[in-house]
C-alpha cells in the first residue's frame, strides 16, 4: 500500500469553471498553459507530425471525458445523487468497476458506506475492517492525510492489514486506488476507494484525471453536505412541532402517519393531534396551514411550519377549555388566526370523541370529509361546506353528530393524501374511501396497519417530489 502526501510546494490548481454546461475545465490534463506556449511550439516543430496528432487526440479525449463527468456532477440534485455520481465517475475515469465512498461524520469517523458494484453484504464486510487498518479512515484524517492511496494487489500487499487482505480475497478485489475529497476551508469531507477485479494500477493519465475530478467535486460536495445538514435540522425541528407519541385512552386505539414534503418544495404545513381532555374524552384534529396567504409558493413553507406549531398549540388550549363544542373550538381558532396570522389561512377538522359511548361530534373548516370505516365498508362523514379559517370576514359552520359501532375506525386526513390518491381532489377522496373499504379485515381492525395500507395503495399519479404533506390519523373504537 502506497501513500502519497502533498508536497511542501503549492500544487498547481485546475482551471476555473467556465460557462458551458455549468462546469468546464479550462486547463485539461497535460495541456500546456499560456506560459508554456513557446516551449510547446518548439516541441511541435521538432516532434514528428503523427506523434503530435496522437498526443493532441489523447489530450482532447481526456478533456472531453473530464468535461462530460463534471457536467454530470453539476446536474446531480441532492446529496445522494451527488455521492453516487462521484463514485461512478471516479470509477469510469480510473477504469475500475467497483468502489466504496463514505462521508466524514462528526469526530472524524466514516459514515454509512455507499457502494458501486458491491452489495449490502460486501459493504457490511468492509465495515468490519478495524479502524487502524481502514484505508477510508486514513483518507479522512485531519492531519497527515495522504493525497492518495494505491495498491496493485490488496490481497498480497503486506502494508494492508490482515482483515483487509482476507476480504480482498473473499470479495475478489484486486488493485485499489483511493482519494480524499477535501477543501481548504472544510477539510476532509469524504473518501473514496475504487477497486479493480484483478491486480492492477491506473495509468498516470487516469490518475491525473481522477485527481482533477476530485478537485472539482469537493467544493460541490461541501455545498450538498451543508444543504443536507440544514434540511435534516429543519425537518427535525418541524417534526418536533408534532406529537412525539399518541395517547391510548380506554376504548380507543389511535395511530398516525405523516410524510412531510421538503420545505424547499412544500406550499404549507400540516398538523395532527390527539388531546386527552379532563373528563376522559378525546379531541382529535388534523389541519393544514398555507404559506403567506392565498397563492403562496414554496418559499413560504418554513414560515407556514412555524405558524402550524403556534396554531396547534392554541388549538390544544381551546380544546381543553371547550372541547365538547367543535364549532366553538374552530371559531376561537379562526379569531386567533385573523388576529395574529392575518396573511395566512388554514383548513381544519376537529372531532370531540367519547370513547365509551362511541359518540363523535365534529366540525370542519374547508377540510376533506372524514371517513368512517366499518365492517360493511367505508362512508364519508359529510361535514357542511365551509370556507377555510381566515378566508372570510366570519367563519361559521354547524357541527355534525354521529355514533360509531364497536370496531369502527374514524379516519382524518389532509388534502395532500387525497390529491396523491387521484387526478383530482374529489377523485382522490373517493379512491381513498374505496381503498379503506376494500382493506383486508386484519388490516381494518388495526389502525396502525390501516394507515400504512392506505399510504401504500394510493400511489402518486405523477412521479416526482411531493409538494404537500401526506397525513393520516386513525381512531378505532374497541
Amino acid at each position: 500500500m502506497t501513500e502519497s502526501h502533498p508536497s511542501s510546494s503549492t500544487p498547481s490548481e485546475p482551471g476555473e469553471p467556465g460557462s458551458a454546461g455549468g462546469l468546464t475545465v479550462l486547463d485539461p490534463p497535460g495541456f500546456p498553459g499560456p506560459a508554456d506556449a513557446q516551449d510547446g511550439a518548439a516541441d511541435v516543430r521538432t516532434a514528428p507530425a503523427a506523434g503530435v496528432q496522437d498526443r493532441l487526440a489523447g489530450r482532447l479525449s481526456d478533456f472531453t471525458s473530464l468535461h462530460r463527468h463534471t457536467e454530470q456532477l453539476a446536474r446531480a440534485r441532492g446529496l445522494a445523487a451527488t455521492l453516487d455520481t462521484v463514485l461512478a465517475s471516479g470509477a469510469a475515469l480510473l477504469g475500475a468497476r467497483r468502489g466504496v465512498l463514505v462521508t466524514r461524520m462528526p469526530g472524524g469517523r466514516p459514515g454509512q458506506p455507499i457502494g458501486l458494484g458491491l452489495d449490502r453484504a460486501s459493504l457490511g464486510a468492509l465495515e468490519t475492517v478495524p479502524p487502524e487498518q481502514s484505508l477510508l479512515a486514513r483518507l479522512l484524517r485531519e492531519q497527515d492525510r495522504p493525497e492518495r492511496l494505491h495498491s496493485p494487489d490488496l490481497a498480497e500487499d503486506p502494508a494492508t492489514g490482515a482483515r483487509l487482505r482476507e476480504l480482498a480475497t473473499q470479495l475478489g478485489l484486486g488493485g485499489c486506488y483511493g482519494l480524499p475529497l477535501a477543501t481548504e476551508e472544510d477539510g476532509p469531507l469524504a473518501a473514496a476507494l475504487w477497486f479493480y477485479d484483478e491486480p492492477a494500477e491506473p495509468t498516470e493519465r487516469q490518475r491525473e484525471l481522477a485527481h482533477r475530478y476530485a478537485g472539482i467535486a469537493a467544493p460541490l460536495l461541501a455545498k450538498q453536505l451543508e444543504a443536507d445538514k440544514v434540511r435534516r435540522t429543519t425537518e427535525a425541528l418541524r417534526r418536533g412541532l408534532l406529537p412525539d407519541r399518541l395517547p391510548q385512552p380506554a376504548g380507543l386505539r389511535l395511530a398516525a402517519r405523516i410524510i412531510p414534503a421538503g420545505l424547499d418544495r412544500s406550499c404549507g404545513s400540516d398538523w395532527y393531534d390527539a388531546i386527552p381532555l379532563p373528563d376522559g374524552t378525546v379531541g382529535l384534529t388534523v389541519g393544514s396551514v398555507s404559506g403567506d396567504g392565498p397563492g403562496a409558493g414554496p418559499g413560504s413553507a418554513p414560515g407556514a411550519a412555524a405558524a402550524m406549531g403556534r396554531i396547534r398549540a392554541a388549538l390544544r388550549a381551546y380544546a381543553v377549555l371547550e372541547g365538547e363544542d367543535p364549532v366553538s373550538v374552530l371559531g376561537d381558532l379562526e379569531l386567533l388566526l385573523k388576529t395574529t396570522e392575518p396573511a395566512r389561512t388554514a383548513t381544519a377538522v376537529y372531532a370531540w370523541v367519547e370513547p365509551e359511548e362511541r359518540r363523535i361530534t365534529l366540525a370542519g373548516a374547508g377540510h376533506c370529509p372524514p371517513v368512517l370505516v366499518g365492517r360493511h365498508g367505508a362512508e364519508f362523514v359529510e361535514t357542511s361546506l365551509s370556507a377555510p379559517l381566515g378566508m372570510l370576514a366570519c367563519w361559521e359552520a354547524p357541527g355534525v353528530e354521529l355514533t360509531a359501532d364497536r370496531g369502527d375506525t374514524l379516519l382524518l386526513y389532509t388534502e395532500g393524501l387525497a390529491r396523491r390518491c387521484g387526478p383530482t381532489l374529489h377523485a382522490g377522496q373517493a379512491n381513498l374511501r374505496r381503498a379503506a373499504a376494500d382493506a383486508p379485515r386484519d388490516v381494518r381492525i388495526d389502525p396502525d396497519r390501516l394507515c400504512a395500507h392506505l399510504l401504500a395503495v394510493c400511489p402518486d399519479p405523477e412521479p416526482g417530489p411531493a409538494t404537500d404533506d401526506l397525513l393520516l390519523l386513525a381512531a378505532r373504537f374497541e
